[in-house]
């Protein structure tokens, strides 16, 4: 791949570890799906702030579907040419330098265990901002990597003896995959543990001080592409990684080129809403600045808002009021009860808040007594609201958007689409294909290709202002106001 000749017949791989699984699709040089393969991976949560991976299992995951996709290429397995990863940005790992074997579970990016230890970080918060993009929060991986070093034997006695790697989950994963056992750190990866300088593209010294961590401890930082190794596909079969960033910086190049006039959400276990700046640095008072491609020197930036509980508040409810199947449910209770205006809002405090409220410990609860029915309508109308407050906080800093984009598997509710239609006043789109990350990579895979059409048109949701929602917009933002006073 290093001559960037791409030929018809090549086929590229990519390698998608998300919240719930790991995906492997190989796609074409049109950016047809040509195999692909799922494998669901646990999630533990040891107290009710902590989110963990087993690191030995989320690894043979990824190796799972590596292999079935092999398998199902049968021959064609020798016309792959490279291969991609995305991954949770934020999550962590502490691994053996020797064997690369985790020294503790991977802890996930929705985990906030250290969030009392950052406050007396404050004082440091606009300084921190303005080097990483990022608030000061413990979704981010400093506060995770300082707090494993100070309570888990298994890694302090690693750093004892010189045998400590850790880092973004990201390089845990290309060491333990590729040959050589590469320790190398991407962009989008290394700069959501808050010790990346977003403005000299690398580990910044003052960071590393502030959170004690050392720099020998963390992967060398290189570009989103790069030469990062060879992957081994099967017992003939070998390819190179030239390509690791973020699952959500990925998912915006899903459909080709980035629309500056477009806002692209992408919905998961987490929802992301990104305003792109080009390769320019836009810093918002409330909002994440993130890179989500370097390619050499040339960087690509967002604004950005969070909503921490999206899917995973959708889990955590069906649990809470043992509801099995809610997915199944969902479309039809938002359909029932769309423009009605029932009472029922949501206090969304899943894994603490993000954009634009930045409250590591913030309420779970509803507002009313009302049927399980109207209470997951409520949840997935937070999730929405959420959403809506972060467009506002862009709107302080970076022209109206003209359209909204939507991807990932909580996009498929078209009662979600019309609702964020409805309130954000803006057209929404969602196109056909809503597992947005693989395609994104395939994009970058290809050297971002002119011609990337869609095989298909998606739905566009057009806003309509007799809907009711605005108004619970305005209660549920009364009542998140008022909880943060108490």
């Amino acid at each position: 791949m290093s001559n960037n000749i791409i030929f018809d017949n090549d086929l590229f791989l990519a390698i998608d570890q998300g919240g719930h699984a790991s995906r492997a699709i190989v796609f074409n040089h049109k950016g047809e799906v040509v195999a692909e393969a799922f494998q669901n991976i646990a999630v533990t949560h040891p107290e009710s702030n902590r989110v963990e991976h087993d690191a030995t299992e989320l690894i043979a995951s990824i190796r799972t579907v590596i292999t079935d996709v092999a398998r199902q290429l049968g021959d064609k397995v020798s016309r792959l040419t490279a291969a991609g990863l995305a991954t949770q940005r934020s999550s962590i790992a502490c691994w053996n330098k020797d064997t690369g074997e985790g020294l503790y579970p991977v802890i996930s990016w929705q985990d906030v265990r250290a969030h009392k230890w950052l406050q007396q970080f404050k004082p440091h918060a606009d300084h921190i901002h303005k080097k990483t993009g990022l608030f000061l929060s413990a979704h981010y991986g400093a506060s995770k990597i300082n707090w494993c070093l100070n309570n888990i034997k298994e890694v302090q006695a690693a750093q004892a003896d010189n045998n400590l790697c850790t880092g973004p989950m990201a390089s845990f994963i290309i060491y333990n995959l590729l040959e050589g056992q590469p320790y190398l750190a991407d962009p989008g990866n290394a700069s959501r543990t808050q010790l990346w300088n977003i403005h000299t593209k690398t580990w910044d010294p003052e960071l590393l001080a502030l959170f004690g961590v050392a720099e020998n401890l963390l992967p060398k930082c290189v570009p989103s592409k790069h030469e990062f190794g060879m992957l081994n596909i099967n017992d003939d079969i070998q390819i190179p990684l030239t390509l690791v960033t973020g699952d959500q910086s990925a998912a915006m190049y899903a459909y080709g080129k980035i629309q500056s006039e477009t806002a692209y959400i992408n919905t998961g276990t987490g929802a992301f809403i990104s305003r792109p700046s080009g390769y320019a640095l836009l810093f918002g008072r409330r909002l994440l600045t993130s890179i989500i491609y370097q390619q050499d020197e040339q960087a690509e930036y967002v604004l950005e808002g969070t909503v921490n509980g999206a899917g995973s508040a959708i889990d955590y409810m069906s649990k809470e009021l043992n509801v099995a199947n809610v997915f199944s449910y969902l479309s039809d209770w938002l359909d029932t009860h769309y423009k009605k205006d029932f009472q029922q809002l949501f206090i969304n405090g899943v894994s603490g808040l993000g954009a634009p409220f930045w409250i590591a410990d913030f309420p779970v609860k509803f507002s009313d007594e009302s049927s399980n029915e109207e209470k997951f309508v409520a949840v997935v109308e937070s999730i929405i609201f959420l959403l809506q407050a972060s467009i506002e906080e862009m709107q302080k800093f970076a022209s109206h958007p003209e359209q909204l984009q939507i991807t990932g598997g909580l996009a498929q509710m078209d009662g979600l689409c019309q609702r964020l239609a409805d309130l954000s006043g803006l057209p929404v789109y969602r196109p056909v294909e809503c597992e947005a990350t693989a395609r994104g990579l395939a994009y970058l895979l290809l050297n971002k290709p002119k011609k990337w059409p869609e095989t298909k048109t998606g739905d566009w949701f057009k806003p309509d202002t007799s809907s009711e929602i605005s108004t619970r917009y305005k209660r549920w933002y009364a009542c998140m106001l008022e909880e943060m006073r108490q």
